[in-house]
Order: C-alpha cells, then sequence, then structure tokens
C-alpha cells in the first residue's frame, strides 16, 4: 500500500534519484546496517534469528556490490534503498526489520559521515608521502643556490632544499586541518531517526563503539541536519588545493626554456599534437587548474546549506558529488606533486649562475652599513642609489659599491655570504636548514 496514487514521473525519478553517484557508500551503509542489526538484536528489539538472517543478506548483498553483480532496479532511489531492497529480496520477513529504530536521513547522514572520516584519513596518508618526498628531494639538494623570488623579481638568494621545505611545512598544516576533520567526525548520528529519536531503546554507544566513532551526536535535530563536517572537509581540501596550485606553478615556470631550473621527467609530461619539439608540463599546469574545481565545490555547498530551515531537506542530497569529486581531485594532484618532484631533475649550475645576480645581495650591503651605525633607512637610500648608478652605467654592483663601501663589500658580494649570512632561526643558511631537516625528520618518524 503506497500514499501516492499515481507513479512518479520519469522526469522527477531522474531528478530525485541519487544511486548513479552515491553507490559508492556501500562500503560504509552495510557496515553501519551490520552494527545497527546487533545492537538492535542486543536490544531485544529483534530476536537473534532474524539478526542472523540479515546479516547473512549483508553479507551477500556486500559480496555482489564487490563483484560489480549486484541486481539494481530501475526503481532503487539510492544505494541505502537498494541495499535493503536487497536483503528483503534474501531473506524474506526478516530482512523488512532492517530499518527498524532509524530512518534514512539518520542513515544518510551517518555513512557521510564514515566517507568523510575515511576521505580526511586518505589525504592524511597522501599528504605523509608526500611529505616524505619532499624531505627527501630537499636532502638531495641541501646546498644548490636558488632565486628567491618576490613579486616574481630575483630577490635574495635561498637554498634549493630551504625552498622545498616551504611545501613540507604546508603540507603538514594541511595535516592538520584534516586531522581537524577527523574530530568533527567523532560522533555517531545514527539513532537520531527522521529528526526527533526513535519509538525504541537502543543503544546508540554501542553502534558508536562497533563504527569507530568516539560518542554520539547529542542533539537528534542537529545530527540530521549537520554538514558541518563536509564543509571542513571541503575546505581543507580547498587549502590543500591551494598550496598544490602554487607548487604547480612554479614547476611550470621552473621548467620553462626561460628559467630552465629543472627538467620533469618524460613520464610526468607532454608532447604537442604539432609541435614535434614540445615537452609540456601538463601535470603540473593541472595542479593549477584543478584547485579551482575544489574550491567551487565548497562554495556550492555552502550555497546548499546556507538557508536550509532544519532538519532534513532534499537539497542535502546536493552534498554527496561536491564531497566525492573534490576528495578524488585532491588524492589525485597530491600523487602528481611527488610523481613529478621525486623524478624531477634539478639544473644546479643554471640556478646558481641565477643566484649569482649580484643586485640581489643590495639588502647585505646595506645591512653592512647598519652594521657601522648608519640607521637602516638611511643605508636603503645609500645602496638604492647604488644601484641606480650600477644600471643607469651599464656596470656591476661590484663596480659601483666597492670604491664606495670599501672592501668588506667586496667580502658581502662574495654568493656565499648571501646565503650563509642569513642565520636566523628558520633562515636559509645551512646551519638553520639542516635544523629544519631534523624537526622535518622527525615529523616523518
Amino acid at each position: 500500500m503506497s500514499r501516492f496514487s499515481l507513479p512518479q514521473d520519469a522526469a522527477f525519478q531522474a531528478l530525485n534519484t541519487s544511486l548513479g553517484f552515491d553507490q559508492r557508500l556501500w562500503p560504509h551503509d552495510v557496515a553501519q546496517s551490520r552494527a545497527h542489526v546487533r545492537m538492535l538484536a542486543a536490544q531485544g528489539i529483534i530476536s537473534d534469528a532474524d539478526r542472523d538472517e540479515i546479516l547473512g543478506g549483508l553479507d551477500t548483498a556486500a559480496a555482489e556490490l564487490e563483484a560489480g553483480s549486484f541486481p539494481f532496479r530501475a526503481d532503487d532511489e539510492d544505494i541505502h534503498m537498494a541495499v535493503e531492497r536487497r536483503v528483503s529480496e534474501l531473506t524474506g520477513p526478516a530482512g523488512g526489520k532492517l530499518h527498524t529504530a532509524r530512518s534514512r536521513n539518520d542513515q544518510v547522514i551517518t555513512d557521510l559521515a564514515m566517507f568523510t572520516r575515511a576521505a580526511a584519513q586518505g589525504a592524511i596518508a597522501d599528504l605523509e608521502q608526500l611529505r616524505l618526498v619532499l624531505l627527501e628531494v630537499a636532502e638531495r639538494h641541501l646546498d644548490w643556490p636558488v632565486p628567491g623570488y618576490t613579486h616574481l623579481q630575483r630577490a635574495q638568494p635561498v637554498y634549493l632544499s630551504h625552498h622545498l621545505l616551504a611545501y613540507f611545512w604546508m603540507a603538514t598544516r594541511d595535516i592538520g586541518r584534516f586531522e581537524a576533520v577527523l574530530r568533527a567526525t567523532s560522533e555517531l548520528p545514527l539513532g537520531a531517526g527522521a529528526l526527533a529519536g526513535v519509538n525504541f531503546d537502543t543503544d546508540r554507544r554501542m553502534v558508536a563503539a562497533e563504527l569507530g566513532f568516539d560518542g554520539v551526536v547529542r542533539n537528534s535535530v542537529d545530527a540530521v541536519s549537520n554538514r558541518d563536517f563536509a564543509l571542513d572537509l571541503l575546505h581543507a581540501l580547498s587549502v590543500c588545493a591551494t598550496h598544490l596550485s602554487r607548487l604547480g606553478q612554479e614547476i611550470v615556470l621552473w621548467t620553462s626554456s626561460e628559467f630552465g631550473f629543472m627538467t620533469l621527467s618524460d613520464a610526468w609530461s607532454s608532447g604537442s599534437s604539432i609541435m614535434p619539439q614540445k615537452k609540456n608540463p601538463d601535470a603540473a599546469e593541472l595542479l593549477r587548474g584543478k584547485a579551482p574545481r575544489v574550491w567551487g565545490h565548497q562554495a556550492a555547498l555552502h550555497g546548499v546549506i546556507h538557508g536550509l530551515p532544519l532538519t532534513y531537506n532534499k537539497d542535502l542530497q546536493e552534498d554527496k558529488e561536491h564531497l566525492f569529486d573534490a576528495a578524488d581531485t585532491v588524492a589525485l594532484c597530491i600523487a602528481a606533486a611527488g610523481g613529478m618532484l621525486e623524478t624531477a631533475t634539478f639544473h644546479r649550475a643554471t640556478m646558481a649562475a641565477a643566484a649569482s645576480d649580484q643586485m640581489i645581495a643590495a639588502v647585505d650591503l646595506a645591512d653592512l652599513l647598519v652594521k657601522r651605525g648608519t640607521p637602516f633607512r638611511e643605508a636603503h637610500g645609500v645602496v638604492a642609489g647604488l644601484v641606480r648608478e650600477a644600471v643607469d652605467s651599464g656596470r656591476s654592483l661590484a663596480d659601483v659599491a666597492i670604491p664606495a663601501l670599501g672592501d668588506d663589500a667586496a667580502a658581502i658580494l662574495e654568493q656565499s655570504s648571501w646565503l650563509e649570512s642569513k642565520v636566523s632561526e628558520g633562515g636559509t643558511a645551512l646551519v638553520r636548514v639542516r635544523e629544519q631537516l631534523q624537526q622535518a625528520r622527525a615529523l616523518v618518524g
């Protein structure tokens, strides 16, 4: 018997169904259904015989889903209804008891929380591997000078190891954001029912313990309407994608003929359909191009949620595709970033030549005057005048600065001094870079 006298319109069915994308939730749906039915039996809400029948049906359905032989039907609205329908086919009346003391509202949010937790754990593992690559590449290029840039103009030289470690610390902060997502998914929503709780003496904490949750959501209304953790995951993914985009941009620049600082492996490069000579850094370019896609998913989910009254509304079905695509996209980008860096060739002579531009020692000359007692702003003006004189006359900075500032300027204009003078904590002097490497090694274990 149905509440409705007419079948659903085909267009509404197509709009309403989520089976095309939420099938991937099946491992979580089966896991929570197993925990739920064990709890029902433990509480005397269903019999042990019914429990065993349902568990057997769930095992069969899971095996079919794993093998790709699950008999989906055209009227399966989502993976949750498909699994329940199949269990009922397999077990008869017992299967009809699976949904006792739960609603699709708390069932869906529980599956989503489990997916979000797994996605965050996966991102942490991927980022830990990327950090290891960054650390190893930094160690291999410990004392290789490279220009540091501001406004994409040569600013001050650093060691390549120091530059790469900046991305290590970005990845470390990303891991922290994903760890926050794990905390945000630590409470079990299941047991909230449609919104008000259920009419049975359930043991939500038993289910939570089996599924790996630390506790239960304390308010049933909040349990079914909450999507904060989904926004948290999308935020973490968005920031991570931004970091990867910056890395991708630098790889694009550094592999260009104009820079020539590095060469990507052929395994991470593409050719041209018309120009035989081309070797394009497409993977690095896609690190840039994928980032706005991830940000868009975050903005879209904010848009879905921002005006919704409590509790469940069908709009919330739109959470899944945003989460799924963003998580998949960032996982692929992390793998690409690690693959490119691990197999790239850096060109020491080219980087060192670019880092030997005397103009990028200008601040060191100003600091020389400061050490002699000149106020920094006055020293800055003196050196700026020397730079202008060198540029206007076509001479080197050394040709102008040494006569004006004395022999101490000659020592400062030795390239190694520009790097090794940066001894402040966190600076690029080798003693400080080695400290960073030690700290990084301690983090990766």
